[in-house]
């Protein structure tokens, strides 16, 4: 297996997440809830049903990023930062989307609840896991020597 697949992988993994995270947390959630003619109830239903479905999608690219740095040679920080991020990923399908999805069906059925802190903390976690992730993709690439200029390596040296 070549020495540079581990960093590779893990880049792209951690770069596409990431873009992903951006797209949906931080700029069509919010957009939305701009629009003056959306409802506030169809606004929450169509979030849930983004999140829902991103939630799935994240657990692909939690298996990937598993992998990635599973292999030989992935490096002890990537680990651990991936092992950050899944974790993130795990708290917020097993507990925090749970709770966001029974507050958004309490609205929709025309019960809102009282405000809470747990959007507040779905908008840290995913912050966090995107800089989590940022750290990560940048550790990968310059494992692949993407720091060291064009036509060098990592050390240095003249590439080929």
């Amino acid at each position: 297996m070549p020495v540079r697949l581990p960093a590779a992988l893990t880049a792209l993994a951690a770069a596409v997440w990431l873009g992903m995270v951006v797209g949906v947390s931080f700029l069509a959630t919010p957009v939305k809830f701009q629009a003056p003619s959306l409802a506030l109830p169809v606004a929450l239903e169509v979030g849930r049903v983004t999140f829902g479905l991103f939630s799935r999608v994240e657990w692909g690219f939690a298996v990937l990023l598993a992998v990635s740095v599973g292999l030989p040679g992935a490096g002890r920080g990537a680990r651990l930062l991936a092992a950050a991020v899944l974790a993130f990923v795990a708290v917020e399908a097993i507990w925090l989307l749970p709770a966001l999805d029974a507050r958004v069906e309490a609205v929709i059925q025309g019960r809102p609840e009282p405000a809470s802190w747990h959007h507040l903390l779905y908008a840290v976690a995913e912050t966090a896991k995107a800089v989590l992730l940022a750290a990560l993709a940048l550790l990968a690439l310059r494992r692949l020597g993407w720091e060291a200029g064009p036509g060098r390596t990592a050390a240095g040296v003249p590439g080929d």
